[in-house]
């Protein structure tokens, strides 16, 4: 597979999650996601429908940040915080979507609630570059 269709299938990946998560155009998002779309996710109901209707009951006020970013092949993984959407801490996750003809067609991720700066024993943030405000500063 070559460099472009690697940086093609990130751009695709980046473009789509911004559509469904921040701008919230369903309409728009279709045309990303396959119709026999395949989810992994053990808090996601099955296919397109299932992903479009989790972000339908989720407030509007939902966050969605995308970080590191790699890509091999059909797949690309996707290094991300999800705020702002009812739970008490923050999620970071790591997305795996799997492309085929520019187009998501399967997808795995693995979720933890993101740390503050006191839970975190290394001091670091686990997105980014700093702790987000309101997240127990010291």
């Amino acid at each position: 597979m070559s460099e472009s269709t690697v940086a093609k299938n990130k751009a695709i990946v980046l473009e789509a999650f911004e559509t469904l998560f921040n701008k919230r155009d369903y309409a728009a998002a279709e045309k990303f996601w396959s119709p026999n779309y395949i989810q992994h996710s053990a808090h996601i109901a099955p296919g397109r429908e299932g992903l479009f209707h989790l972000i339908k009951s989720i407030p509007p006020t939902l966050k969605y940040e995308p970080g590191t970013m790699v890509a091999e092949g059909d797949f690309v993984i996707v290094h991300r915080r999800f705020s702002g959407f009812g739970a008490p801490v923050n999620w970071i996750a790591a997305d795996i979507v799997r492309m085929k003809n520019g187009i998501l067609v399967e997808h795995w991720d693995v979720i933890q609630d993101e740390a503050t700066e006191q839970q975190s024993k290394s001091g670091l943030p686990m997105f980014g570059e700093k702790f987000p405000a309101g997240s127990g500063s010291k």
